[in-house]
Parts: structure tokens; C-alpha cells; sequence
């Protein structure tokens, strides 16, 4: 039996969204989201489930903040809904939006647990996107005026900001694949998008810094690592290609202040319109990084592999392999001039039964965040500044395109009562967070 114990001011927390979990679509002045829209929309979200309700985080958050003090949560990662903020995405501020992020923020620090704020995932002003969304120019400072606004407001107790969460989804589940909100499915308009979050995430990065200098900003990415199947040589090189042209292509403008030349090849056809400064204006120094890690993508010589025999996966079809999380980080690492990271989202959906004694025994997703928690652990030793780790998620949720059918809680919640109830994982992690330990 091994133990790997963590550094005594390691941060260990849980995330949540906005939109998955909050509810309340319709109350207190909040406007339109393009998930609003899109979940409304017959036929894009299975069952034809919405985040009207969610996990009624938005009434229920004095119950939320007990069980994250039950578990011993020492940070919780959240996101604001910038239609509760800004009804129109600009403009007139809804008071009453800010006034509940505010109590949020209070209970968090009443109850000892560090708030970090993401402004932006996913639940975009639909007044916004039907003036072009992230493919006009002209909407990219209205994100960097909402960023002050919050600031203005909750700086003086949040001391980590995150502008944007895996503008890599935003770019491509919503425009090219269509599988999220807005549904568009326009390769040549995703590029744009996905060069455009990055300009608004540097005026967002600008727009914080100005109003309070001290602050920590960061942004969370998610990525997947690239891993050979064999020791071909040809395999190894395909695992390459495929960072260099897909991986890259937030991690690069960031961290060396322009495209990786294999991604600028390979999609040369629907290169992105870069103005002057746009690049100077990307790459700002960062106080962190936040890292959402799930899974890895897999090459042999002949392409990717969608199965790996003997491998297990999770609900979301994605292969379970921890120690891919130790060779991503230590690749980036290696790659990069980081500032400290934070796995931001970490976990897993399985089924999950109530047992006849009302309990959930979620066992696979209990070894799921052990072994990912070890990987963390190993890639610290290697030298990797790990300064804390936010598990997927503290409630079950909605999930989505997939609706309330994948849960990925640590906490469960029952749809038709709102009851929570602590997992068998979520008890582990409390004795993860007492201890600062885990035992292999």
C-alpha cells in the first residue's frame, strides 16, 4: 500500500456551471442564453431536458455551500451566467443577477471555502449571438466590459479569475459540430470563433487588471493527450501531427504568442483573420492555467483508434487511462513556460443505482478520481507546479447535449425532488481533503 500525500496548501475542490446547475432560467431579470435557446430547441438535448431547473443551485446554494463544508471542500469552482449579469450580453446591469452572485460569494467565504469565478462557460446572451456572436469583432469588448463589471463587484473577496472555460468546445461542439448551443455547423466560421475567444480573452485579461491589479487571471483549457499505440516510429508521429494540429491551438498563441506552425499548415485553407495585436494581446502573462483533463486521443500508424481492447470507458465513451494525465502535464510542462496550473475539471460518468440502503456505491468513479488523483501526485514529483485539483463535479447535473442522463456528480441529486445525497466517492474525497493523502 502506497500513500501519496499532497503539500498542506494544496487546494482540493469541486466545479460546477452556471447553466448545469444553477436553474431558474426565467427569474429575477436573468435574460436569454443561446442554452436557453438551444435546449428549447425540439430534438438538440435528449429528452427534450432543459436547465430551467437543473440542480435549483440558484435557491438551494445555503444547502450546496453545507455539503461542500460537510465535505471539506476547501474551493469551490463556479461560473457566472452573463445573461443574469447583462440581460442583452452589454448594457443595463440586472442588479438582482449581481446581488446573487454576491450572497454566493458570501456564504462561500463565511464558510471558509476560496470562491473561483470562471466568467464565461458556455451560456452566451443570446441578444448577443444574433448580433454575430463570437464571429463580430464588435461583441468581443462587450465580454471585457462584463468582466469589469464583476470585479467591480466581487473583487474585493475573489481573489482567481477565469475568463473563459474550453473555448475549444465553445468554438468547435458549437460551430462546426453543431452538437452544442448554437448549433452551427460552419468549419471555416470555427476557426474564427476559436482565434476571436482568445482576442476577448485578452481584453477580459486587460479589462480585470485594470480594475483591480492584484488579482490572479487565468484561463481553463481543455486537452486530450496525444498518445501512441505502439513504438512504431510512424504511430509516434501521428501522435505528434495531431497535438501539433489540434492541441496546440490555445496552449501556443498563449504561451509563444502565435500559432504552431503544423496547425497553420494544416488548416491553411481556413486560417483566421488576425489583426495587429491581436497576438500581443492573446499571449498577456497569466497568473495560472487551469487544465480539464477526461481522457486521451490514441494513434497508430494508419490514424487515430477509436477502441482500445481491455480498456475501460466511461458513460461519455471516453477511455479511462490516468496516466495519460501525468504525460499530458509533463508534456505541456516541458513545452511551455507555465505558471502555476490547476486541474480545473476532473471525473467521470458512470451509472449510478441507489442502493436499498440509500446510498450511492459509485466504486468505478471512486478508483477513477483515486488513480487520476495518484497521476496528479507523480507528475508533481517530476517536477510539475500542481497547485490544486477541482473534481467534476460537486452535483449531478445537466449534462448538456446528453441532458440528465450522464452523471458526473460526487453528490447525487434526485431530478424529481432536488434531494442531494453524498456518494461513496464524495466520502472518500472528504478523506482525501482531511488527511491530504491518497492510498493506492
Amino acid at each position: 500500500m502506497t500513500e501519496y500525500l499532497f503539500p498542506y496548501h494544496f487546494v482540493f475542490g469541486a466545479a460546477t456551471a452556471s447553466y448545469q446547475v444553477e436553474g431558474a432560467a426565467n427569474e429575477d431579470g436573468k435574460g436569454e442564453s443561446i442554452w436557453d435557446r438551444f435546449s428549447h430547441t425540439p430534438g438538440k438535448v435528449t429528452n427534450g431536458d432543459t436547465g430551467d431547473v437543473a440542480c435549483d443551485h440558484y435557491h438551494r446554494w445555503p444547502e450546496d455551500i453545507a455539503l461542500m463544508r460537510r465535505l471539506g471542500l476547501k474551493a469551490y469552482r463556479f461560473s457566472v451566467s452573463w445573461p443574469r449579469i447583462l440581460p442583452s450580453g452589454r448594457g443595463v446591469v440586472n442588479q438582482a443577477g449581481l446581488d446573487f452572485y454576491d450572497r454566493l460569494v458570501d456564504g462561500l467565504c463565511a464558510a471558509n471555502i476560496e470562491p473561483f469565478i470562471t466568467l464565461h462557460h458556455w451560456d452566451y446572451p443570446q441578444a448577443l449571438y444574433e448580433m454575430g456572436g463570437w464571429t463580430n469583432r464588435d461583441n468581443l469588448g462587450y465580454f471585457a466590459d462584463y468582466a469589469a463589471i464583476l470585479v467591480k463587484r466581487l473583487g474585493d473577496r475573489i481573489e482567481k479569475w477565469t475568463t473563459l472555460n474550453e473555448p475549444g468546445v465553445i468554438a468547435w461542439d458549437g460551430y462546426c459540430s453543431g452538437e452544442h448551443a448554437p448549433g452551427e455547423q460552419d468549419f471555416v466560421k470555427t476557426r474564427q470563433v476559436a482565434h476571436n475567444l482568445m482576442v476577448a480573452h485578452g481584453l477580459a485579461v486587460q479589462a480585470i487588471r485594470a480594475v483591480n491589479p492584484e488579482l490572479q487571471v487565468g484561463i481553463v483549457l481543455n486537452q486530450w493527450m496525444s498518445d501512441a499505440a505502439d513504438d512504431d516510429p510512424r504511430s509516434r508521429q501521428q501522435a505528434e501531427d495531431a497535438w501539433n494540429q489540434g492541441e496546440t491551438t490555445f496552449l501556443h498563441p498563449i504561451f509563444k504568442g502565435y500559432y504552431h506552425p503544423a496547425q497553420v499548415a494544416f488548416a491553411s485553407e481556413t486560417l483566421p483573420d488576425v489583426r495587429a495585436g491581436d497576438m500581443a494581446l492573446i499571449s498577456q502573462k497569466l497568473d495560472f492555467l487551469g487544465i480539464n483533463f477526461y481522457s486521451r486521443n490514441l494513434y497508430t500508424a494508419q490514424g487515430s483508434v477509436d477502441q482500445v481492447p481491455g480498456s475501460e470507458y466511461t458513460e461519455m465513451g471516453w477511455e479511462v487511462c490516468a496516466p495519460a494525465l501525468r504525460r499530458l502535464l509533463n508534456k505541456i510542462n516541458h513545452e511551455y513556460t507555465l505558471p502555476p496550473i490547476y486541474i480545473t475539471e476532473n471525473g467521470a460518468a458512470f451509472p449510478d443505482v441507489v442502493a436499498p440502503d440509500g446510498c450511492v456505491h459509485d466504486e468505478r468513479r471512486l478508483d477513477y478520481l483515486k488513480n487520476h488523483f495518484i497521476q496528479t501526485r507523480l507528475a508533481m514529483q517530476d517536477g510539475v507546479d500542481v497547485r490544486g485539483y477541482f473534481v467534476w463535479s460537486l452535483l449531478d447535473n445537466f449534462e448538456w447535449g446528453h441532458g440528465y442522463t450522464k452523471r458526473f456528480g460526487i453528490i447525487r441529486v434526485d431530478y424529481q425532488t432536488l434531494q442531494r445525497t453524498i456518494k461513496d466517492s464524495g466520502e472518500w474525497y472528504a478523506r482525501v481533503i482531511s488527511r491530504h493523502t491518497v492510498t493506492d
